[in-house]
């Protein structure tokens, strides 16, 4: 995407954030509460409408323009997303969760939904259990699940380890990378900035609604300026502050 701006009223949230993703990458966007990450990723899901910018999809069939496109048609063209929260349906079973996600595979469902429980082996002993009697990470876990038996290219995952114990999220992080390595791409949003960052391919640090830094995740990971700024160091930028360099600093 590029020179995306979008907001809420007459408020701009983003301003002119940039980013790629490439296939197979495992993409993650960090930053302080407010600096617009979860605004990106509604954003490009078609549930919030950009106010400039462009927002293209690389396909089989090329390139394609998604700026503003309805939610449903993203995810034919291979988009997903998994918001923090109501990610799950949770008066329905784990088998019937997945069974709806699938519809739009047809005769390919059930070859789709068996390869992907490989993944999840705790989802399968517990096909018949409704959602919403599974644990948090469970329930993450099948959100999960369920964005990747419409085989997407690419999967938008708005804060998944949010509560979660080390354990599972240490889980949840072998998952990703294993997603990543079959070809899915991944843009992640989250607040355990040290975790996504060692585990990523690339970053970006948001602020204030703008790309500050980005380069390769443990590179920022290990870049005082970023520790400082944005990882639990001193302070962090205001807008009076003159632009933080870094080897990858956007301006």
């Amino acid at each position: 995407m590029r020179a995306l701006c979008a907001g809420y009223g007459e408020e701009n949230i983003l301003h002119d954030v940039s980013i790629d993703v490439a296939r197979g990458a495992f993409v993650s966007i960090v930053g302080p509460n407010g600096a617009g990450k979860s605004t990106l990723l509604k954003t490009i899901y078609g549930l919030l409408t950009p106010r400039a910018g462009s927002i293209v999809l690389h396909s089989d069939a090329g390139e394609q323009e998604i700026a503003a496109r309805k939610p449903y048609r993203l995810t034919a063209l291979g988009l997903n997303y998994v918001p923090q929260l109501a990610n799950v349906f949770p008066n329905m079973t784990v088998s019937e969760n997945l069974e709806l996600s699938a519809r739009l595979l047809g005769k390919g469902a059930r070859a789709q939904i068996e390869d992907i429980v490989q993944m999840f082996p705790l989802l399968y002993e517990r096909r018949r259990a409704r959602a919403g009697t599974l644990s948090g990470g469970q329930r993450q876990m099948l959100a999960l699940a369920r964005a990747l038996v419409t085989n997407p290219r690419l999967i938008l995952l708005d804060e998944p380890s949010a509560g979660l114990a080390a354990t599972v999220v240490d889980e949840l992080f072998e998952r990703l990378t294993e997603i990543t390595r079959r070809g899915t791409s991944i843009l992640l949003v989250e607040q355990n900035a040290r975790r996504s960052l060692a585990a990523s391919d690339y970053a970006y640090v948001f602020d204030m609604g703008r790309n500050c830094f980005e380069g390769e995740g443990p590179a920022l990971l290990d870049d005082p300026k970023v520790a400082d700024l944005y990882l639990g160091g001193s302070r962090r930028r205001t807008p009076s502050d003159e632009p933080v360099e870094s080897v990858h600093h956007r301006t």
